[in-house]
């Protein structure tokens, strides 16, 4: 879901400049704010009950990605600065400091102020922005309002509300207030694999997360069924207010890994696994 060059947002899996990054269904609808790419991802081992369905699940993913692109009209991407220190890039390793313990809104908060401080805001700003509250008004304001510079708030929170409206929200299955049907979850979870940053100086940082995922809708009649996706994310980030914020953020698909040979789960078993296993909160 590709919230708009403005915000940082870009789809490379359609060719279209779209973002939502993650939006969670909605292009990378997965809810993939990020990038404006078909949430779900295209693995062989997909199920397909029939061509309708796959002809109504690449409908769905087109919608996502015009809502991010419409969303992300309109912000101006921030630059971060000549003076930021580019970095030596390396594999994302335990450090040995102590991961933030206090959240706002729910949200990991608190990071410290380096660079690893920096890595751990992305990847766990990452986990929130293409998860399936986007797709809720009232979360999505408390997300917004939490996650982003302060600046970039009122745009942003206006651009999601015009494209995650009533319609959209129908489109991919969901009442207006974001809830699946009765019988149904819909998913969308995202789990950082590592991160990477690009730049850094005491006031930006510009971080790349590889996430894996899992977007879709458990139930046994869904046309868009829970599959797994693989993208990066970009975040640049800025120290404000004692914390690490985002100014803006892209994706884009892959790096991804041969799919493997999985026996393909229920809904009633991909329901229960997100009701019963709690996310993370990532450090660096």
């Amino acid at each position: 879901m590709s919230l708009g060059d403005e915000h940082g947002y870009e789809s490379s899996r359609t060719g279209d400049d779209g973002a939502y990054g993650g939006y969670a269904g909605t292009g990378q609808t997965r809810t993939r704010l990020p990038e404006g790419d078909a949430p779900y991802g295209g693995a062989p081992r997909r199920p397909r009950s029939s061509s309708r369905s796959l002809v109504t699940i690449v409908g769905v993913v087109v919608l996502l990605i015009a809502a991010i692109a419409f969303a992300n009209r309109g912000g101006g991407d921030t630059d971060t600065g000549s003076g930021d220190a580019k970095t030596e890039t390396a594999p994302t390793a335990a450090s040995g400091e102590r991961p933030v313990t206090t959240k706002a809104g729910g949200i990991p908060s608190g990071f410290a102020h380096d660079q690893q401080g920096a890595e751990s805001a992305a990847a766990n700003y990452s986990v929130v922005l293409v998860s399936a509250d986007i797709l809720k008004p009232v979360r999505r304001s408390e997300i917004v309002q939490q996650v982003f510079v302060a600046e970039k708030v009122a745009d942003l929170e206006d651009s999601l509300n015009k494209a995650y409206d009533a319609s959209f929200l129908a489109d991919v299955g969901l009442d207006e207030n974001g809830n699946a049907p009765s019988g149904s979850t819909y998913v969308s979870r995202t789990m950082p694999v590592g991160t990477k940053a690009t730049s850094y100086s005491d006031s930006t940082a510009t971080v790349e997360v590889w996430c894996t995922g899992v977007f879709g809708t458990a139930s046994e009649d869904t046309t868009s069924p829970v599959t797994s996706d693989w993208f990066t994310m970009t975040l640049k980030l800025r120290w404000t207010d004692d914390d690490w914020k985002v100014e803006s953020f892209a994706q884009k698909e892959g790096p991804a890994p041969v799919n493997g040979d999985n026996k393909v789960s229920t809904a009633d078993e991909i329901s229960k696994a997100v009701e019963e296993y709690g996310g993370f909160t990532y450090a660096r």
